[in-house]
Protein backbone atom coordinates (compact mmCIF):
# COMPACT_ATOMS: atom_id res chain seq x y z
CA UNK A 1 0.00 0.00 0.00
CA UNK A 2 1.00 3.62 -0.12
CA UNK A 3 2.18 5.38 3.18
CA UNK A 4 2.00 8.64 1.16
CA UNK A 5 -0.20 10.25 3.53
CA UNK A 6 0.98 13.97 3.49
CA UNK A 7 -2.98 15.03 3.01
CA UNK A 8 -4.64 12.82 5.34
CA UNK A 9 -2.50 13.01 8.89
CA UNK A 10 -4.32 14.47 11.61
CA UNK A 11 -2.27 17.24 13.29
CA UNK A 12 0.40 17.06 16.08
CA UNK A 13 0.93 20.81 16.07
CA UNK A 14 3.34 20.98 18.53
CA UNK A 15 3.82 20.26 22.66
CA UNK A 16 2.38 23.92 23.48
CA UNK A 17 -0.61 25.71 23.09
CA UNK A 18 -0.18 28.84 21.21
CA UNK A 19 -2.23 32.02 20.51
CA UNK A 20 -1.62 31.89 17.02
CA UNK A 21 -2.92 28.85 16.03
CA UNK A 22 -6.13 26.52 17.45
CA UNK A 23 -4.15 23.40 18.87
CA UNK A 24 -5.64 21.22 21.63
CA UNK A 25 -8.52 23.04 23.45
CA UNK A 26 -8.21 21.55 26.68
CA UNK A 27 -11.91 22.92 28.19
CA UNK A 28 -13.70 21.24 25.16
CA UNK A 29 -11.73 17.92 25.89
CA UNK A 30 -12.70 17.35 29.26
CA UNK A 31 -16.49 18.50 27.95
CA UNK A 32 -16.81 16.01 25.49
CA UNK A 33 -14.99 13.10 27.53
CA UNK A 34 -17.85 14.03 30.56
CA UNK A 35 -20.54 13.97 27.83
CA UNK A 36 -19.58 10.70 26.66
CA UNK A 37 -19.13 9.24 30.14
CA UNK A 38 -22.56 10.28 30.93
CA UNK A 39 -23.95 9.63 27.69
CA UNK A 40 -23.01 6.11 28.02
CA UNK A 41 -23.81 6.37 31.93
CA UNK A 42 -27.54 6.88 30.92
CA UNK A 43 -27.42 4.26 28.04
CA UNK A 44 -26.64 1.39 30.94
CA UNK A 45 -28.70 0.18 33.80
CA UNK A 46 -26.07 1.89 36.38
CA UNK A 47 -27.20 4.40 38.52
CA UNK A 48 -23.64 5.37 38.89
CA UNK A 49 -19.94 4.42 38.16
CA UNK A 50 -17.40 4.00 41.10
CA UNK A 51 -14.13 4.50 39.53
CA UNK A 52 -10.52 3.13 40.02
CA UNK A 53 -8.99 2.71 37.12
CA UNK A 54 -6.89 5.78 36.99
CA UNK A 55 -7.37 6.31 33.44
CA UNK A 56 -10.86 6.13 33.72
CA UNK A 57 -10.77 8.51 36.65
CA UNK A 58 -8.83 10.69 34.11
CA UNK A 59 -11.42 10.59 32.04
CA UNK A 60 -13.97 11.52 33.85
CA UNK A 61 -12.46 14.43 35.56
CA UNK A 62 -9.54 15.19 34.07
CA UNK A 63 -6.94 14.93 37.29
CA UNK A 64 -3.72 12.34 37.48
CA UNK A 65 -0.87 12.48 40.05
CA UNK A 66 1.80 10.49 38.19
CA UNK A 67 2.27 7.17 37.02
CA UNK A 68 3.04 6.35 41.04
CA UNK A 69 -1.00 5.63 41.02
CA UNK A 70 -1.27 3.35 38.57
CA UNK A 71 -0.84 0.32 40.78
CA UNK A 72 -1.87 1.69 43.68
CA UNK A 73 -5.26 1.71 43.51
CA UNK A 74 -5.16 4.44 45.71
CA UNK A 75 -7.63 7.42 43.78
CA UNK A 76 -11.17 6.35 43.07
CA UNK A 77 -13.82 8.65 41.22
CA UNK A 78 -17.62 8.59 41.79
CA UNK A 79 -19.84 9.72 38.94
CA UNK A 80 -23.87 9.76 39.46
CA UNK A 81 -26.74 10.10 36.35
CA UNK A 82 -27.39 14.07 37.22
CA UNK A 83 -24.32 14.84 39.67
CA UNK A 84 -20.70 15.90 38.77
CA UNK A 85 -17.81 14.33 39.79
CA UNK A 86 -16.57 13.27 42.74
CA UNK A 87 -12.83 12.49 42.95
CA UNK A 88 -11.42 10.89 46.23
CA UNK A 89 -7.26 11.67 45.78
CA UNK A 90 -4.17 10.68 47.84
CA UNK A 91 -4.02 13.30 50.75
CA UNK A 92 -2.66 16.60 49.27
CA UNK A 93 -2.92 16.30 45.79
CA UNK A 94 -7.14 17.02 46.91
CA UNK A 95 -6.19 20.21 47.46
CA UNK A 96 -4.27 21.03 44.54
CA UNK A 97 -7.11 19.99 42.54
CA UNK A 98 -9.01 22.61 44.37
CA UNK A 99 -6.39 25.17 43.39
CA UNK A 100 -5.59 24.36 39.76
CA UNK A 101 -8.51 22.11 38.68
CA UNK A 102 -11.56 24.70 39.01
CA UNK A 103 -13.38 22.28 36.32
CA UNK A 104 -14.08 19.83 39.74
CA UNK A 105 -16.74 21.72 42.50
CA UNK A 106 -14.11 22.69 45.32
CA UNK A 107 -16.21 20.59 47.27
CA UNK A 108 -15.50 17.30 45.12
CA UNK A 109 -11.93 17.15 44.88
CA UNK A 110 -11.48 14.88 48.55
CA UNK A 111 -8.87 13.30 50.54
CA UNK A 112 -9.28 9.47 50.46
CA UNK A 113 -7.34 6.54 52.00
CA UNK A 114 -8.64 2.76 51.66
CA UNK A 115 -5.67 0.91 52.88
CA UNK A 116 -3.26 1.13 49.54
CA UNK A 117 -3.39 -2.48 48.72
CA UNK A 118 -4.22 -3.97 52.26
CA UNK A 119 -1.36 -2.48 54.09
CA UNK A 120 -3.33 -0.86 56.17
CA UNK A 121 -5.66 -3.62 56.91
CA UNK A 122 -9.31 -3.73 56.24
CA UNK A 123 -10.56 -3.93 60.14
CA UNK A 124 -8.60 -0.48 60.08
CA UNK A 125 -12.46 0.82 59.22
CA UNK A 126 -11.13 2.69 56.44
CA UNK A 127 -12.81 0.70 53.69
CA UNK A 128 -16.02 1.14 55.76
CA UNK A 129 -15.77 4.54 56.08
CA UNK A 130 -15.31 4.96 52.83
CA UNK A 131 -18.74 3.23 51.57
CA UNK A 132 -20.49 4.83 54.19
CA UNK A 133 -19.69 8.23 52.33
CA UNK A 134 -20.24 6.77 48.47
CA UNK A 135 -23.75 5.41 49.66
CA UNK A 136 -24.88 8.73 51.52
CA UNK A 137 -23.58 10.44 48.03
CA UNK A 138 -25.88 8.07 46.30
CA UNK A 139 -28.23 8.60 48.12
CA UNK A 140 -28.48 12.41 47.94
CA UNK A 141 -28.17 11.43 44.33
CA UNK A 142 -31.41 9.41 44.50
CA UNK A 143 -29.48 6.65 42.89
CA UNK A 144 -29.69 4.67 45.73
CA UNK A 145 -31.33 2.15 44.51
CA UNK A 146 -29.87 1.39 41.41
CA UNK A 147 -26.63 -0.79 40.62
CA UNK A 148 -23.54 0.81 40.95
CA UNK A 149 -20.82 0.05 38.37
CA UNK A 150 -17.56 -0.71 39.39
CA UNK A 151 -14.57 -0.85 37.16
CA UNK A 152 -11.77 -2.42 39.20
CA UNK A 153 -11.53 -2.78 43.28
CA UNK A 154 -9.50 -4.53 45.97
CA UNK A 155 -11.47 -7.59 47.05
CA UNK A 156 -12.07 -6.03 50.28
CA UNK A 157 -13.60 -2.84 48.98
CA UNK A 158 -16.10 -4.87 46.80
CA UNK A 159 -16.80 -7.48 49.70
CA UNK A 160 -17.53 -4.13 51.82
CA UNK A 161 -20.10 -2.60 48.87
CA UNK A 162 -21.87 -6.15 48.84
CA UNK A 163 -21.87 -6.31 52.63
CA UNK A 164 -24.29 -3.05 52.54
CA UNK A 165 -26.33 -4.63 50.03
CA UNK A 166 -25.13 -2.02 47.37
CA UNK A 167 -25.93 -4.43 43.45
CA UNK A 168 -22.66 -4.22 41.86
CA UNK A 169 -22.17 -4.48 38.35
CA UNK A 170 -19.71 -3.99 36.10
CA UNK A 171 -18.64 -0.23 35.14
CA UNK A 172 -15.54 -1.19 32.61
CA UNK A 173 -17.61 -2.03 29.84
CA UNK A 174 -19.71 1.49 29.81
CA UNK A 175 -16.35 3.42 30.42
CA UNK A 176 -15.19 1.60 27.49
CA UNK A 177 -18.07 2.27 25.19
CA UNK A 178 -17.76 5.81 26.42
CA UNK A 179 -13.96 5.84 25.11
CA UNK A 180 -14.56 4.47 22.24
CA UNK A 181 -14.70 7.07 19.51
CA UNK A 182 -12.06 9.86 19.97
CA UNK A 183 -12.67 13.76 19.22
CA UNK A 184 -10.48 15.60 16.80
CA UNK A 185 -8.35 17.10 20.36
CA UNK A 186 -7.56 13.44 21.29
CA UNK A 187 -6.72 12.46 18.12
CA UNK A 188 -4.10 15.53 17.93
CA UNK A 189 -2.85 14.28 20.98
CA UNK A 190 -2.41 10.53 20.14
CA UNK A 191 -0.79 12.00 16.63
CA UNK A 192 1.55 14.16 18.66
CA UNK A 193 2.66 10.87 20.78
CA UNK A 194 3.21 8.98 17.69
CA UNK A 195 5.18 11.73 16.32
CA UNK A 196 7.24 11.63 19.22
CA UNK A 197 8.18 8.17 18.80
CA UNK A 198 8.96 8.77 15.34
CA UNK A 199 11.99 11.02 16.63
CA UNK A 200 12.77 8.37 18.83
CA UNK A 201 13.16 5.85 16.00
CA UNK A 202 15.75 8.09 14.40
CA UNK A 203 17.25 8.22 17.57
CA UNK A 204 17.38 4.57 17.78
CA UNK A 205 18.52 3.77 14.12
CA UNK A 206 21.62 6.03 14.70
CA UNK A 207 22.89 4.49 17.87
CA UNK A 208 21.91 0.73 16.60
CA UNK A 209 25.16 -0.67 16.20
CA UNK A 210 27.17 -3.60 16.94
CA UNK A 211 28.43 -3.28 20.96
CA UNK A 212 25.32 -1.39 22.15
CA UNK A 213 22.54 -3.34 24.90
CA UNK A 214 19.54 -3.50 24.40
CA UNK A 215 18.91 -2.16 27.89
CA UNK A 216 20.60 1.41 26.43
CA UNK A 217 18.64 1.39 23.45
CA UNK A 218 15.56 1.73 26.20
CA UNK A 219 17.67 4.50 28.39
CA UNK A 220 18.32 6.28 25.59
CA UNK A 221 14.17 5.88 24.72
CA UNK A 222 13.20 7.08 28.09
CA UNK A 223 15.36 9.70 28.32
CA UNK A 224 14.27 11.19 25.00
CA UNK A 225 10.80 10.85 25.90
CA UNK A 226 11.07 12.52 29.16
CA UNK A 227 13.35 15.31 27.18
CA UNK A 228 10.09 15.95 24.25
CA UNK A 229 7.08 15.86 26.99
CA UNK A 230 6.33 12.35 27.79
CA UNK A 231 4.35 12.32 30.93
CA UNK A 232 4.56 8.21 31.53
CA UNK A 233 6.78 6.24 29.48
CA UNK A 234 4.77 2.72 30.48
CA UNK A 235 7.29 0.43 28.69
CA UNK A 236 9.74 -0.45 26.23
CA UNK A 237 10.39 -3.61 24.73
CA UNK A 238 13.85 -4.03 23.06
CA UNK A 239 14.24 -7.63 21.58
CA UNK A 240 17.35 -8.31 19.45
CA UNK A 241 19.01 -11.76 17.84
CA UNK A 242 18.41 -15.23 18.89
CA UNK A 243 15.63 -13.32 21.60
CA UNK A 244 13.68 -12.09 18.86
CA UNK A 245 11.97 -15.86 18.32
CA UNK A 246 9.77 -16.57 20.09
CA UNK A 247 9.33 -12.98 21.12
CA UNK A 248 9.63 -12.04 25.31
CA UNK A 249 8.05 -9.00 25.57
CA UNK A 250 10.34 -7.14 27.40
CA UNK A 251 14.33 -6.11 27.71
CA UNK A 252 17.97 -7.60 28.41
CA UNK A 253 21.22 -6.63 28.59
CA UNK A 254 22.08 -8.56 25.45
CA UNK A 255 24.65 -7.24 23.02
CA UNK A 256 23.57 -6.77 19.56
CA UNK A 257 25.59 -7.97 17.09
CA UNK A 258 26.40 -7.71 13.39
CA UNK A 259 23.89 -8.78 11.40
CA UNK A 260 20.67 -8.99 14.57
CA UNK A 261 17.63 -8.40 13.52
CA UNK A 262 16.47 -6.23 16.52
CA UNK A 263 12.79 -4.86 17.08
CA UNK A 264 11.38 -2.35 19.46
CA UNK A 265 7.87 -1.26 21.38
CA UNK A 266 7.32 2.63 22.89
CA UNK A 267 4.70 2.56 24.73
CA UNK A 268 3.92 6.07 26.24
CA UNK A 269 2.12 9.16 26.57
CA UNK A 270 1.69 12.46 25.88
CA UNK A 271 -1.19 14.15 28.52
CA UNK A 272 -2.56 10.78 29.01
CA UNK A 273 -3.02 9.52 25.62
CA UNK A 274 -0.85 6.59 24.89
CA UNK A 275 1.42 5.20 21.85
CA UNK A 276 2.42 1.42 21.03
CA UNK A 277 4.56 1.31 18.38
CA UNK A 278 6.71 -1.53 16.93
CA UNK A 279 9.63 -1.18 14.29
CA UNK A 280 12.07 -3.93 12.92
CA UNK A 281 15.57 -3.11 12.16
CA UNK A 282 18.67 -5.14 11.39
CA UNK A 283 22.19 -3.98 12.52
CA UNK A 284 24.63 -3.38 9.43
CA UNK A 285 23.43 -5.95 7.64
CA UNK A 286 20.34 -8.02 6.10
CA UNK A 287 19.96 -11.60 5.62
CA UNK A 288 17.31 -12.78 2.44
CA UNK A 289 15.40 -15.03 5.72
CA UNK A 290 14.79 -11.56 7.90
CA UNK A 291 13.63 -9.63 4.26
CA UNK A 292 11.66 -12.66 3.68
CA UNK A 293 9.80 -12.32 7.27
CA UNK A 294 9.84 -8.86 7.11
CA UNK A 295 8.18 -8.63 3.47
CA UNK A 296 5.10 -11.30 4.81
CA UNK A 297 4.52 -9.14 8.17
CA UNK A 298 4.16 -6.04 6.29
CA UNK A 299 1.91 -7.61 3.34
CA UNK A 300 -0.25 -9.08 6.67
CA UNK A 301 -0.34 -5.45 7.96
CA UNK A 302 -1.04 -3.74 4.85
CA UNK A 303 -3.95 -6.13 3.77
CA UNK A 304 -5.55 -4.56 7.10
CA UNK A 305 -4.86 -1.18 7.02
CA UNK A 306 -6.57 -1.36 3.64
CA UNK A 307 -9.80 -3.10 5.07
CA UNK A 308 -10.06 -0.27 7.84
CA UNK A 309 -13.13 2.09 6.62
CA UNK A 310 -16.20 2.06 8.89
CA UNK A 311 -18.70 -0.62 8.00
CA UNK A 312 -15.77 -3.02 8.22
CA UNK A 313 -15.97 -5.83 10.64
CA UNK A 314 -13.39 -6.69 12.79
CA UNK A 315 -13.54 -10.64 11.90
CA UNK A 316 -12.79 -9.84 8.02
CA UNK A 317 -9.62 -8.13 9.28
CA UNK A 318 -8.53 -11.14 11.65
CA UNK A 319 -9.53 -13.05 8.29
CA UNK A 320 -6.83 -11.72 6.60
CA UNK A 321 -3.88 -12.98 9.35
CA UNK A 322 -2.26 -16.32 9.24
CA UNK A 323 -3.80 -19.05 11.65
CA UNK A 324 -1.51 -20.03 14.41
CA UNK A 325 -0.12 -22.92 13.52
CA UNK A 326 1.31 -21.05 9.97
CA UNK A 327 3.55 -19.48 12.08
CA UNK A 328 4.36 -21.85 14.94
CA UNK A 329 2.03 -22.03 17.77
CA UNK A 330 -0.45 -24.69 18.85
CA UNK A 331 -3.49 -21.99 18.74
CA UNK A 332 -5.12 -18.97 19.01
CA UNK A 333 -4.68 -18.17 22.88
CA UNK A 334 -0.95 -19.32 22.70
CA UNK A 335 -0.32 -17.07 19.85
CA UNK A 336 -2.53 -14.02 20.82
CA UNK A 337 -0.86 -10.76 20.80
CA UNK A 338 1.07 -11.15 17.56
CA UNK A 339 -1.17 -10.60 14.90
CA UNK A 340 -3.22 -7.99 16.54
CA UNK A 341 -4.93 -4.95 16.90
CA UNK A 342 -6.12 -2.93 20.26
CA UNK A 343 -7.64 0.23 20.55
CA UNK A 344 -6.03 3.23 21.97
CA UNK A 345 -6.39 6.03 24.17
CA UNK A 346 -6.03 7.23 27.49
CA UNK A 347 -5.59 3.08 27.71
CA UNK A 348 -3.09 0.88 25.99
CA UNK A 349 -5.90 -1.50 25.26
CA UNK A 350 -9.34 -0.42 24.51
CA UNK A 351 -11.84 -1.06 21.81
CA UNK A 352 -11.69 -2.75 19.11
CA UNK A 353 -9.07 -5.72 20.24
CA UNK A 354 -8.97 -7.90 16.88
CA UNK A 355 -7.56 -11.20 16.65
CA UNK A 356 -8.78 -14.85 15.63
CA UNK A 357 -8.92 -15.48 19.58
CA UNK A 358 -12.00 -13.17 19.95
CA UNK A 359 -12.90 -11.38 16.89
CA UNK A 360 -14.21 -14.04 14.63
CA UNK A 361 -17.16 -15.09 16.59
CA UNK A 362 -17.61 -11.75 18.41
CA UNK A 363 -16.70 -9.23 15.28
CA UNK A 364 -17.17 -5.63 16.12
CA UNK A 365 -18.06 -2.82 13.33
CA UNK A 366 -15.86 -0.04 13.03
CA UNK A 367 -16.69 4.01 13.35
CA UNK A 368 -15.42 6.92 12.73
CA UNK A 369 -13.40 8.08 15.06
CA UNK A 370 -11.83 4.95 16.29
CA UNK A 371 -8.35 5.15 17.05
CA UNK A 372 -6.51 1.64 17.43
CA UNK A 373 -3.28 -0.01 16.42
CA UNK A 374 -2.49 -3.14 13.83
CA UNK A 375 0.45 -5.24 14.66
CA UNK A 376 2.14 -8.54 13.13
CA UNK A 377 4.86 -10.41 13.72
CA UNK A 378 6.32 -13.01 11.32
CA UNK A 379 9.09 -15.42 12.33
CA UNK A 380 12.61 -16.08 10.22
CA UNK A 381 13.03 -19.35 8.53
CA UNK A 382 16.90 -19.06 10.22
CA UNK A 383 14.77 -19.95 13.39
CA UNK A 384 15.88 -17.10 15.61
CA UNK A 385 14.94 -13.73 13.41
CA UNK A 386 11.62 -12.45 13.26
CA UNK A 387 10.22 -9.13 12.04
CA UNK A 388 7.47 -7.35 14.44
CA UNK A 389 5.23 -3.87 12.98
CA UNK A 390 2.74 -1.62 13.91
CA UNK A 391 1.02 1.24 13.05
CA UNK A 392 -1.60 3.54 14.56
CA UNK A 393 -4.72 4.63 12.34
CA UNK A 394 -7.21 6.55 12.73
CA UNK A 395 -10.60 5.42 11.33
CA UNK A 396 -11.88 8.58 9.08
CA UNK A 397 -15.20 9.04 6.94
CA UNK A 398 -13.32 7.55 3.73
CA UNK A 399 -10.52 4.98 5.18
CA UNK A 400 -7.97 5.54 7.52
CA UNK A 401 -5.08 7.64 8.43
CA UNK A 402 -1.30 6.62 9.85
CA UNK A 403 -0.59 7.81 13.02
CA UNK A 404 2.49 6.32 12.96
CA UNK A 405 5.45 7.84 10.19
CA UNK A 406 9.05 6.06 10.96
CA UNK A 407 9.87 4.48 7.49
CA UNK A 408 8.59 0.98 7.90
CA UNK A 409 7.88 -0.18 4.25
CA UNK A 410 10.85 -2.45 4.13
CA UNK A 411 13.81 -4.01 6.12
CA UNK A 412 15.40 -0.71 7.56
CA UNK A 413 19.01 -1.57 7.80
CA UNK A 414 20.85 0.88 10.67
CA UNK A 415 24.60 1.71 9.95
CA UNK A 416 25.03 0.07 6.65
CA UNK A 417 28.36 -1.96 6.49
Amino acid sequence: MSRDTASGVPPSPGRMNVDFEERVDFTRLRAYRLARARAALDASELGAVLLFDINNIRYVSATMIGEWARDKVARYALLTRAGEPIVWDFGSAARHHQLYAPWIRPENSRAGMLGLRGAVAPDAGLIARAVAEIRSELAAAGVANMPLGVDIAETPMLLELLRVGIDVRDAQQVMLDARLIKSPDEIALLSTAAAMVDGVYQDIAEALKPGVRENEIVALANKRLYEMGSDDVEGINAVSGERCNPHPHNFSDRLIRPGDQAYFDIIQSFNGYRTCYYRTFAVGRSTPAQRDAYTRAREWIDAAIELVQPGTTTDQIARLWPEAPDFGFQNEMAAFGLQFGHGLGMGLHERPIISRLNSLEHPIELREGMVFALETYCPASDGQSAARIEEEVVVTSSGCSLLTLFPAEELFVTNKY
